[in-house]
């Protein structure tokens, strides 16, 4: 039996810069984002039968992949080339569409698990470049990159998107000081339901053949870098403006990133104390990322579920192995 951990992330700033629509028209797009202590789970169990068995939100038991009717797994069990006698199984900490990245984080951690469950051993570079493979250019997802190498990684860091199609991930490598003072002024405050990102994100696409949101697309990769040095500088103030001039560009992204509901909340985390934030994910619903040096005035006020913030520095990894 074997059992993988991978985690899901939050996105800082630049989200969107890692989509092929902008990085291939460009130098390169940029995002710091960071992997955090909420996990997905995937257990790998021979099967009796000489078939195969799917539990997730749905059970399937089937005689070959082709009858598959999940795409990633699908996809994953054609890549690793496993075709029966196997079972497999997921939970999660937290439910999907909720903007924590939980689509590449499970085909990272499925891949992880199934090379494992052979013998074989991947890197974290090619567990991301794979990930990316199978949802983007395998199954044509709308989304971008950086939540494969956030799940694949762990840690903080900044990460580059050229057009040739090449990444470069670099942790921030922060002290311990400065990890535990940025963890204790984050909260997700949960907005309720989920969504499938895909027509958001396809917008966000189409929107990029428009020079102004070209032009606005370019600010967010250049807040990356300030993002960055600004949290190595301990500078937690300067963070969070531009955790809230990020979030006010990515709303002129695409007209369904932001909704009434969600700006009255941020408006409400802003008058009690909020130094900045944004929704995280694709947009509509999900989770409100909230920057405070005391978040006791806007929990008392956010009639949201709420979340501390912890950040997973190690990456997808298999945890059990028998």
């Amino acid at each position: 039996m074997i059992i993988s951990r991978t985690p899901f992330r939050v996105s800082f700033v630049g989200g969107g810069s890692d989509l092929k629509a902008y990085y291939s028209n460009n130098k390169f797009g940029s995002v710091v984002s960071a992997a955090i202590q909420k996990y997905i789970y995937i257990v790998i169990h021979p099967y009796f039968h000489n078939k195969i068995r799917l539990k997730y939100s749905l059970t399937e038991d089937v005689e070959t992949i082709d009858e598959i009717k999940h795409p990633i797994i699908r996809a994953c069990l054609q890549k690793v080339k496993l075709n029966s006698g196997i079972e497999i199984t997921s939970f999660a900490d937290i439910p999907s569409g909720t903007g924590l990245g939980s689509s590449s984080s499970f085909t990272v951690g499925l891949l992880h698990a199934l090379y494992a469950h052979q013998g074989i051993v991947r890197t974290k570079p090619q567990l991301a470049e794979e990930a990316c493979e199978i949802e983007l250019d395998i199954l044509k997802g709308s989304g971008g990159k950086q939540d494969q190498y956030a799940a694949a990684f762990g840690n903080i860091n900044y990460v580059k998107f050229y057009e040739d199609e090449s990444v470069d991930v670099s942790p921030l490598n922060l002290d311990q000081s400065i990890i535990k003072n940025f963890e204790s002024s984050l909260r997700l405050y949960y907005m309720g339901s989920s969504r499938k990102a895909n027509s958001i994100l396809k917008d966000q696409k189409k929107n990029m053949s428009d020079k102004n949101r070209v032009k606005i697309m370019e600010k967010m990769v250049c807040l990356s870098e300030n993002f960055k040095d600004s949290l190595k500088n301990n500078d937690f103030e300067l963070v969070g403006k531009l955790l809230d001039k990020n979030w006010n560009y990515k709303k002129k992204m695409a007209e369904k990133i932001s909704n009434n509901y969600i700006d009255k909340l941020y408006s409400i985390a802003l008058k009690n104390g909020a130094i900045g934030g944004k929704l995280l994910g694709a947009g509509e619903t999900g989770f409100l990322l909230i920057m405070a040096h005391d978040h006791q005035s806007i929990e008392k006020n956010m009639d949201c579920r709420l979340l501390k913030v912890n950040f997973d520095l190690v990456g997808s990894k298999i945890i059990y192995k028998d």
